[in-house]
């Protein structure tokens, strides 16, 4: 593979590459070049996961050393599954099983454990030099990457650690690649200006799109004086708002349901789910179609060869928002269904969906 198309299949279904250029640099280079994600375990999977582990592998492929931090401690501070870390180790077990599942050679990723950064004093003291060269300010507004507000660090002073462990987690690494979704754009961007300071790697920022959640916020958003990735915290699909989200292990039946409730305003893709999952999942896949199979009267059958024709003609007025929905359901099932099967055939990721569900039920 040429670095050119190393480069094309990178930046696919990215919203943003902090920069291509530095990118180019170091793909051209003869060192290894060594890139990471780190995700809190926090319960189930939802769809909107599959984007930056589809990334993962697009990144594997392109021959980058690939670290995946299981941010067990983040995810405790964050308060997620009540602060439970064996539940949030079982989250972290079953999300790299899901990984397995949607085809990611994991033998070809190295998985870090932040249980075993935090014991070791070098992780601390390059904390404490992060923090000195950052403002409180700063790391502030850093608290949307954990899709929590400023205000939080009154009663948490926790919170504010986090933005400074997720820059750590880079400089410990020794990364020269931080793949994120957009929400993390403000501790990729500390993380740059820091380096600089303090003499570590200036990490190349990759980001990953933000699915929206089924119900949609265009009328909360349409007022809301926010910036860009608080945007994305407030619309985001999320674990925590089951009615919002599509999980990997659910039903035909109920993705079907989920999909055709879904907020999908005519002509509009400001914000709108169903066109987003054909964006950013759906026409993702090599040669994907997406066939719309409706009544003569309405025009009969159609079939789509890309998003662009998609969306053009979706905004046109020539698609109905239930005929799109309907195809998309479909569609989405034959592309999960696979996934669904591969977990529910392995006994551990089966006994962990049911203890993770149950958490999520009880908390």
């Amino acid at each position: 593979m040429s670095i050119d198309e190393k480069i094309s299949r990178i930046i696919k279904n990215t919203l943003e590459v902090v920069t291509i250029d530095e990118l180019k640099n170091l793909l051209s280079s003869s060192s290894k070049v060594k890139g990471y994600i780190g995700f809190e375990p926090s319960g189930l999977v939802h769809i909107g996961w599959l984007i930056w582990m589809f990334k993962v592998k697009d990144l594997i492929d392109s021959g980058i050393e690939f670290y995946v931090l299981e941010a067990t401690w983040h995810a405790y501070i964050n308060d997620k599954l009540g602060g439970d870390l064996e539940l949030i180790r079982k989250a972290a077990r079953y999300t790299r099983g899901v990984m397995d599942a949607i085809g990611i050679d994991v033998s070809r990723i190295k998985f870090v454990d932040a249980e075993d950064l935090v014991s070791d004093k070098e992780y601390w003291s390059i904390l404490v030099k992060v923090a000195k060269n950052t403002t409180l300010a700063r790391v502030k507004r850093s608290l949307t990457i954990m899709g929590r507000a400023a205000s939080e660090a009154e009663t948490d002073f926790s919170k504010l650690v986090y933005p400074l462990m997720q820059v750590t987690d880079i400089f410990y690494l020794d990364l020269d690649v931080a793949l994120g979704g957009m929400d993390q754009r403000r501790a990729h961007m500390l993380a740059r200006d820091v380096a600089e300071k303090l003499g570590f790697k200036k990490p190349v920022a990759i980001h990953t799109p933000i699915l929206t959640g089924l119900q949609g916020s265009e009328k909360k958003l349409a007022t809301a004086n926010v910036e860009v990735d608080e945007v994305y915290v407030e619309v985001k699909m999320s674990k925590s708002k089951p009615e919002t989200c599509i999980f990997i292990h659910d039903s035909p039946e109920e993705i079907t349901s989920k999909i055709m409730k879904a907020y999908c305003p005519p002509r509009s893709s400001f914000l709108n789910p169903i066109l987003e999952i054909n964006k950013y999942l759906l026409f993702a896949q090599n040669g994907f179609v997406l066939h719309i199979d409706r009544p003569q009267q309405y025009g009969g059958s159609i079939d789509i060869y890309s998003y662009e024709e998609l969306e053009r003609r979706y905004l046109a007025g020539e698609i109905h928002p239930f005929d799109l929905k309907k195809a998309t359901a479909d569609s989405l099932i034959k592309l999960i269904n696979p996934i669904r099967n591969r977990i529910l055939s392995n006994q551990e990721m089966r006994g962990l969906l049911e203890d993770l569900s149950k958490a999520s039920i009880t908390r």
